[in-house]
């Protein structure tokens, strides 16, 4: 579903480079997230000898205990999920006049 966000000023031909820049900022630093999140996931798979679709799986069943290590993957699991859909969202967002 299409939604549309009005931001009113009187200064738009100032405010318009401004939210362009601060979305393509943004952007940098989803990728950026998304890429040192997977970066720790792929420590965890390497380290444990699992993926972590079959970690999550096994843990949400309760087949691994709960120990820090695998909170903490949990929530590395749950990071990147937040940090890709934030992606999407920005990546399809436009400016029009």
């Amino acid at each position: 579903m299409l939604q549309q966000l009005t931001i009113t000023t009187d200064e738009t031909a100032r405010l318009r480079p401004l939210i362009e820049v601060a979305i393509q900022n943004e952007a940098k630093l989803l990728a950026h997230g998304i890429q040192r999140t997977s970066d720790k996931l792929r420590s965890f798979e390497q380290r444990f000898g699992f993926t972590s679709e079959d970690f999550e799986r096994r843990f949400v069943s309760g087949e691994l205990k709960e120990t820090f290590d695998f909170i903490e993957w949990s929530g590395e699991i749950k990071m990147l999920r937040i940090l890709e859909s934030q992606q999407r969202t920005l990546a399809g967002a436009q400016i029009v006049d």
